[in-house]
């Protein structure tokens, strides 16, 4: 049975795995807490998710306020009355035109419920997310972090985190895929709090800079 965070056991837990692993403690040290960052499972946080696919996070935002400018409520109901060109002009790529589409249609035909996958485990709706056009497995990952809240995710696809491990294990730039999993096996079942950690350190070194 997966375990969630909330923020009543979130400091607990990142005391908990930096007191088996040093690097963690560091970070704490040095910057503290990362932000319980979270976001509602609703439609418009799933469609921020793949706004963010290969993107900056500024972009991403930009076409969804843009989408919020244009139908005030980010519904699927809602987004389904836009046509092509209005969602390009809300800065959509062709690609993410046909992916928000595709979502909204699945959750109006009742396909596919947000409000279920909160009692579902991960491969359930891992596997029911990526019948969607355009979902893989990172925008898997980021929606059990950030909506679901379950507490052994890390995103093997998301370059900040990944690059993020490579410095405070001291690995090589070059380490594969397979080596990076088993540096994060090591810490089951907290890989979500070690997530947020290496993207606090993360973003903590490029604001200094």
């Amino acid at each position: 049975m997966f375990e969630k965070l909330d923020q009543a056991n979130y400091h607990q837990l990142c005391y908990l795995l930096a007191s088996d692993h040093p690097e963690f403690q560091l970070i704490l040290d040095q910057y503290g807490h990362p932000p319980f960052w979270s976001r509602p499972n609703t439609f418009e946080s799933l469609v921020h998710i793949i706004l963010e696919q290969q993107v900056s996070l500024a972009s991403a935002l930009a076409a969804l306020t843009k989408l919020k400018e244009k139908i005030q409520e980010v519904t699927p109901e809602r987004l389904l009355l836009l046509t092509d060109q209005e969602l390009r002009d809300c800065y959509f790529s062709r690609q993410k035109t046909a992916y928000v589409r595709h979502l909204a249609e699945n959750i109006v035909s009742g396909a596919l419920s947000l409000s279920e996958m909160e009692e579902m485990d991960d491969l359930t709706i891992r596997s029911q997310l990526k019948k969607i056009k355009g979902i893989g497995d990172w925008t898997v990952d980021i929606y059990l972090i950030f909506m679901l809240h379950h507490q052994d995710v890390f995103p093997i696809g998301d370059l900040a985190a990944v690059n993020s491990l490579k410095k405070v294990k001291g690995l090589s730039a070059t380490v594969s895929r397979e080596e990076v999993l088993f540096e994060v096996s090591q810490f089951k079942p907290y890989r979500t709090i070690a997530t947020m950690l290496l993207w606090h350190a993360y973003l903590s070194e490029r604001k200094r800079k």
